[in-house]
């Protein structure tokens, strides 16, 4: 078969042929008395296989190994091509995503978009200042997606704070994204979702809240009834009351305790709430007394018949600071 028919049958242009000839891939196994190449059945069957191991990314190089080499292992071979592959992938996803960023802030001339892609590039700056400022200089410039997806990255804290400040002030879309965060399989991840669903204003965010304190993850549930507590949600005493006995933002779980008990009837369920806790015996005697000074910004009958009581109770620490706390209040 001349090199002009096998061209027609393989789809490979006379040009690459010859090519493939010159680098020992495919030598075609005659000639013509003319001095034309002719291809056997078998040059034809090598020229298919050249082309299959080229689709799945293989290296001329490569592939004259793969077909000359009796002793060449293809798997080795294709877990690197998989690894290249997937870092391709992974560049071309990143472009992707860029592109689609800059689109989605709809700008008006290549000035926009130089401005976009600088604060892009400034939000994945290895330097945390270059970050913090980006962050800062971001509201209504970057969308909202890449703010969420810096904030659920950023392990400073000062660069945290500046891209949930601004998160706050950025458009809609972002407690949803950051929703998604509080799912992640990594700690840090999660943590960092809520506390940045915590500092954004609205309806949205205070339900996506209330979601998360049926949240496994104990970080999860505090943040959000620290934030609910200040957004009035009752919901939110149980989790609170966990801070307490932990012994983990305790002193804000206490505020936010006192914030809610803001009528007679919200004061006497967080001081039963509280004095429930007492009482159970699996509360250690530290955990102890930080439920007896929780009562202390609980107003109300209530809280002072639990500190009545608790002038009497065997541990003589508690007993000290419910008396304490009772003069206290005779005093105001």
């Amino acid at each position: 078969m001349l090199i002009g028919e096998v061209a027609r049958r393989s789809g490979v242009s006379a040009r690459m042929l010859r090519h493939y000839e010159s680098l020992g891939l495919v030598r075609p196994s005659g000639r013509t008395g003319s001095g034309y190449r002719e291809y056997s059945g078998e040059d034809v069957q090598r020229i298919f296989h050249v082309e299959s191991l080229r689709a799945m990314g293989l290296s001329l190089r490569e592939i004259g190994r793969a077909l000359d080499d009796p002793g060449f292992t293809p798997s080795a071979l294709v877990d690197d091509l998989i690894r290249r592959t997937r870092e391709r992938i992974a560049v071309e996803t990143a472009l992707l995503t860029r592109l689609r960023r800059v689109h989605a802030t709809d700008p008006a001339g290549w000035e926009d978009v130089l401005q976009v892609v600088t604060l892009l590039g400034a939000l994945g700056s290895k330097s945390a200042d270059a970050r913090q400022r980006a962050a800062l200089a971001s509201v209504d410039e970057v969308p909202v997606e890449a703010l969420v997806e810096a904030a659920l990255g950023e392990g400073d804290p000062n660069v945290a704070g500046a891209l949930r400040w601004a998160l706050a002030r950025s458009g809609g879309g972002g407690p949803a994204l950051l929703a998604e965060g509080l799912c992640s399989p990594v700690a840090a991840v999660r943590e960092r979702a809520v506390r940045s669903l915590a500092a954004m204003p609205g309806g949205e965010a205070t339900a996506l809240l209330r979601n998360a304190l049926a949240s496994p993850d104990a970080v999860v549930r505090g943040y959000a009834a620290l934030a609910l507590g200040t957004r009035g949600v009752a919901d939110a005493v149980p989790a609170l009351v966990d801070l307490v006995v932990a012994g983990t933002n305790d002193t804000d779980a206490a505020d936010a305790l006192s914030l809610l008990a803001d009528d007679d009837a919200a004061a006497d369920r967080i001081a039963a709430e509280l004095v429930d806790r007492l009482a159970r015996d699996t509360t250690g005697a530290s955990a102890r007394g930080r439920l007896t000074q929780a009562l202390a910004g609980v107003p109300g009958a209530g809280s002072s018949r639990a500190l009545q009581e608790l002038l009497h109770d065997e541990d003589r620490a508690v007993a000290l600071t419910a008396a304490y706390l009772l003069q206290l209040r005779d005093v105001g």
